[in-house]
This record gives C-alpha cells, sequence and structure tokens, in this order.
C-alpha cells in the first residue's frame, strides 16, 4: 500500500490538477485544499465541473495531470486494487441515494460493513444501530427503501456514509431531489456531523442553503475552481 506524507490537518490537497472526464478536461489548474474539520461547499451551473471533481476525489476518476492526495492517498498514483480502502476513509453521499432497492435498511447497510471487512453479526447489528440513531431513522430498520420518503432515505444514505467512522464525508448535490424543509432538515445533520470533528465537501446549487450553514465556498465556472467570498443575509 502506498503511503504519502501530507499535512496532518489536511484531508484534501489537489496542486495544478486538471479534472478530466470522458477524454475532455473540465477543470483545469486547479489548486484546492480542505482542512480537518472543515465544511467546504462547490457551487455552479450544471456541467461545470462539480460533479467530476468529486469523482476525482473517491476514485470514480483518475487524476491524470497534476498532484492530489485524499485522507493520505496520493491520487494521481491511486491504484484500483486501493480504492475500497480509500472509500472505507471517507464516506460518499449522492443525491440519487443509490440504496439497494431489493434489502431493507438493515440490509443495505450490513452489506458495506460486511463488504469492507466486517465479520462478526454482533459488531455489525450494533454498528448498523448506531448509525441509524445518529441520522433517526433507527425506527426504519426493517423497511424497503421504496416505503421511505425522499428524507428518509437520505438520512440513510449518510447513515451508510458513516459507518466506517470517516474522516471525510463526499456529498453531491444531496438535498437536490428534496422539498425546502426536508433539505433543511438534512443540512441540519450535515451541520451536526460537521461540528463532532468530521471534514465535508458538498456540491450544491442551493446558495440560499449555503448562506445559512456557511463554510468555505469554491465555484467551479469556465473550467476554473475559484475560491468565493458568500454574501450575507439581509
Amino acid at each position: 500500500m502506498q503511503i504519502v506524507f501530507y499535512m496532518q490537518n489536511t484531508v484534501v490537497s489537489l496542486q495544478n490538477a486538471s479534472i478530466t472526464n470522458e477524454n475532455k478536461v473540465v477543470l483545469s489548474h486547479v489548486n484546492f485544499e480542505v482542512g480537518k474539520g472543515e465544511f467546504v461547499f462547490l457551487i455552479g451551473k450544471t456541467g461545470a465541473g462539480k460533479s467530476s471533481l468529486l469523482k476525482v476525489l473517491y476514485g470514480d476518476l483518475t487524476l491524470k495531470t497534476g498532484m492530489g492526495s485524499i485522507v493520505g492517498y496520493s491520487l494521481e498514483k491511486l491504484k484500483e486494487s486501493e480504492i475500497p480502502s480509500l472509500r472505507r476513509k471517507i464516506g460518499v453521499v449522492f443525491q440519487d441515494f443509490k440504496l439497494l432497492p431489493d434489502r431493507t435498511v438493515f440490509d443495505n447497510l450490513a452489506f458495506v460493513l460486511k463488504a469492507t471487512g466486517w465479520k462478526d453479526k454482533q459488531k455489525i447489528k450494533f454498528r448498523v444501530n448506531e448509525v441509524l440513531n445518529m441520522v433517526n431513522v433507527a425506527s426504519d430498520l426493517d423497511k424497503f427503501p421504496f416505503e421511505l420518503s425522499g428524507g428518509e432515505q437520505q438520512r440513510v444514505a449518510i447513515a451508510r456514509s458513516l459507518l466506517n467512522h470517516p474522516e471525510l464525508i463526499i456529498a453531491d448535490e444531496p438535498t437536490g431531489n428534496l422539498d425546502p424543509e426536508t433539505s433543511q432538515e438534512i443540512m441540519s445533520l450535515f451541520k451536526d456531523l460537521h461540528q463532532s470533528g468530521i471534514s465535508i465537501i458538498m456540491a450544491t446549487h442551493d446558495y440560499n442553503m449555503i448562506l445559512k450553514f456557511p463554510g468555505k465556498i469554491f465555484q467551479c465556472a469556465e473550467g476554473k475552481l475559484q475560491e468565493v467570498i458568500a454574501r450575507k443575509e439581509a
């Protein structure tokens, strides 16, 4: 396994990186850093490169140009065989939840633990219940995803991201399919997780949400990534 020497307080670093998707450069000369315990928003129009940047960070796209690291892994040297161990150190939350439709809530989460090396049934049961309690859906563990509301499904998806005690959560438009009230509840949950010490990178197009939950803001536009200063609410 690769060993990367990095600043102890830095969980993500990209230096002069190009983000490529389907052989097209979507972002160039990217310099981006996330410190331990930071909350970072990525904003930008659809197609501006937010999701491609996140995919590079969790190993779904290759970093072909520049240097990068995430939770101690070198992104430009990342081997396919290392991606599972990388994803045990980070949590990923998607807009469309990506829950397995033919499994109960409990089995969705237990499946992830078994796939990441957990073998003890009692420890699996304890950890599943623990994370479901953290997101307030413990009573739904025997339900199937189709029996849950969108907000409940996203809470389960967030619980799944917490299973292996991640240093970092990457969230790609996590409120994109939710109504405003539910979105507020999900953002409050992310705020609580952040206050517990977890670093969070969140892509969103909801500028009003950013104003209510301030953090660092980076904008993807015209092939570049730049930090921006948020306006305060009136």
